[in-house]
C-alpha cells in the first residue's frame, strides 16, 4: 500500500471532532489494534475546512494515545499520509499520522491555521 504525504498547511483550520478512540482490529473479539512496535493504535475524527469551502471530516489513525486533545479543540496533525486501499467491491482512503496535538489556546487565539 503506497502513502502519500498530506500538506496539512493548505488544509486550514483542523478541529478534534471526536476525541481519541482505541482502533478495533476484530469486533468479535474487541482486540486493540497494535502497531510494530506494541503501541495501541488510536483513532481521531478531525474535521477540515479550508476558505469557502464545507466542513469534511476524516479519521485519522495514530500511534498512542494523543494527549490533551478533546472535542471542539484546535489541533495540529503532524507526518499525515493518505492511503488508497480496495477490498472487493468496497474502497476508499484512510488516513494516518505519526502525531496528533493540541494547539496551544495562544496559537488558537492568534488566527494561525491548524497545520504542521
Amino acid at each position: 500500500m503506497q502513502s502519500i504525504p498530506v500538506d496539512t498547511t493548505r488544509l486550514g483550520v483542523l478541529r478534534c471532532a471526536v476525541g481519541p478512540e482505541p482502533k478495533i482490529a476484530d469486533f468479535e473479539s474487541k482486540e486493540v489494534k497494535k502497531d510494530r512496535d506494541g503501541n495501541t493504535v488510536y483513532t481521531v475524527a478531525v474535521t477540515v475546512r479550508q476558505d469557502g469551502r464545507r466542513v469534511s471530516v476524516i479519521e485519522i489513525a495514530v500511534p498512542g494515545e494523543p494527549k490533551g486533545v478533546v472535542e471542539g479543540s484546535e489541533v495540529r496533525v503532524t507526518g499525515l499520509e493518505a492511503f488508497a486501499w480496495a477490498m472487493g467491491d468496497r474502497h476508499g482512503i484512510s488516513f494516518r499520522a505519526s502525531a496528533i496535538t493540541p494547539v496551544p489556546a495562544s496559537s488558537a487565539t492568534a488566527g494561525k491555521g491548524g497545520g504542521a
